[in-house]
């Protein structure tokens, strides 16, 4: 759904299926003849997008870009048409996507205790843990769909631990997160039935944890511990914050990492030469390049599309043009990560590149909390299976595969493999 650009001609089509499969074309021509652009999206809405980097940038962090939708000059959000599918209805409103300062500023940093280079350094081994179990279930198969049994369950278990959530109800979470996935670009009610679901269980265990929380803290203590324990001596934090606290570090924490090792491994198919320099220098011992590469993989072709929604709290004028007060603008990280004016040869897949202030996570004072945890999961996701099954193939036609329809998130909703299997 598009509207039109004037004398560039007509605008390509968004938000199709075939878009979905490959939205770069799209974006090349966006980025060149109106970098932005207001449109209506499948929703309904009308918003503008942002594709060129110099403006998505300045975007980002742009004070009168509000995330609150009750900026929102329309009343889409009550219907909800923007923003996450039952997070209203389900009382989850005040998390860091929909907060300005400053309860932006005291809520985020309360959590990023939790995100502290120690912390993501400790929890390291159970990451690699959660990696190497979840690969010796399909091992010795020669086959698997590696989103549903891999690039999926690691982040879900990795965040149920890092929040605190009993190992006994994490399958629940699976179960509800899967929903969340499997309707991110469809019917909504799904999705919203989940949120409920999720929102019942983060108040309950919310209410377990504060009867059983000690004195003094541990100093390995989950995320959820901390937030009760940081309510409780007078740092203003109600229980309905905690309980949206919990449920976005959840819902931005696992999806986007999906996306990263899923989106990560079809590249690394798809570029045998690259895949292959990796895996030498893994060989090797030298774990530059992995890091290198994650950031490569981060820009070409990386887990969030789109930035989630901001809202103009007062006129201003964006690559110019005139945005109103009210207006919904939308950064789109994947087209300003490939644009020509950044970066040398943008659409080429160089996990050597060093150049590479990509926006795959954000910009400003909304840059992702939890990045630190997503690289270290998407790392130690590609260099096990690499190392384990250095033969990965994929296992049928890649053209073939389905992306995940949906505004913010690029995900493939599977990707299924053949290797030689592991024999024990």
């Amino acid at each position: 759904m598009t509207s039109s650009a004037g004398a560039a001609g007509p605008a390509p089509e968004l938000f199709t299926w075939e878009f979905a499969a490959d939205p770069y074309p799209a974006y090349a021509w966006l980025r060149r003849h109106a970098p932005v652009y207001r449109t209506e999206l499948p929703s309904g809405v009308e918003a503008w997008l942002v594709t060129r980097y110099t403006e998505a940038r300045q975007a980002l962090a742009d004070a009168r870009l509000s995330k609150n939708p009750v900026h929102h000059s329309e009343s889409a959000h009550g219907k909800g048409k923007v923003g996450i599918p039952g997070e209203r209805s389900a009382n989850l409103m005040t998390h860091l996507l929909n907060i300005d300062p400053p309860d932006h500023t005291r809520l985020r940093r309360l959590v990023s205790k939790a995100f502290t280079p120690r912390r993501v350094a400790a929890f390291a081994p159970r990451v690699q843990e959660l990696a190497d179990h979840l690969i010796d279930g399909f091992a010795d198969r020669g086959e698997a769909d590696l989103i549903h049994e891999f690039a999926f369950p690691l982040p879900i278990y990795a965040i149920c631990d890092l929040l605190g959530v009993p190992r006994e109800d994490q399958d629940d979470f699976r179960d509800w997160a899967g929903m969340m996935i499997r309707h991110g670009g469809g019917p909504r009610g799904g999705v919203a039935r989940s949120v409920k679901k999720m929102r019942g269980y983060l108040a309950e265990l919310i209410h377990r944890k504060r009867a059983s929380l000690g004195e003094t803290a541990e100093p390995d203590e989950d995320l959820i511990s901390g937030l009760i324990r940081a309510s409780d001596h007078g740092e203003h934090l109600t229980e309905n914050e905690a309980a949206a606290m919990a449920f976005i570090l959840l819902f931005a924490g696992f999806e986007t990492t999906v996306n990263l090792i899923g989106n990560g491994t079809y590249a690394l198919l798809r570029h045998p030469a690259q895949r292959e320099l990796l895996q030498k220098s893994m060989v090797a011992g030298d774990t530059e390049l992995l890091a290198t590469g994650i950031e490569e993989l981060l820009r070409y072709d990386g887990p969030v599309e789109l930035a989630t929604w901001r809202f103009a709290t007062q006129e201003l004028t964006l690559g110019g043009q005139r945005i109103a007060e009210g207006d919904p603008v939308l950064v789109v990280l994947a087209a300003a990560d490939r644009d020509p004016s950044r970066f040398v040869e943008p659409d080429v897949l160089d996990l050597t590149r060093r150049d590479n202030q990509h926006l795959g996570y954000g910009h400003g004072i909304h840059y992702c909390l939890g990045a630190p945890l997503a690289r270290l999961e998407g790392q130690t996701a590609l260099a096990t299976l690499l190392t384990r099954l250095p033969d990965i193939r994929f296992a049928t036609d890649p053209d073939d595969l389905r992306w995940r329809g949906g505004l913010i998130m690029r995900g493939l909703r599977s990707l299924p493999v053949e290797f030689t299997p592991e024999r024990s």
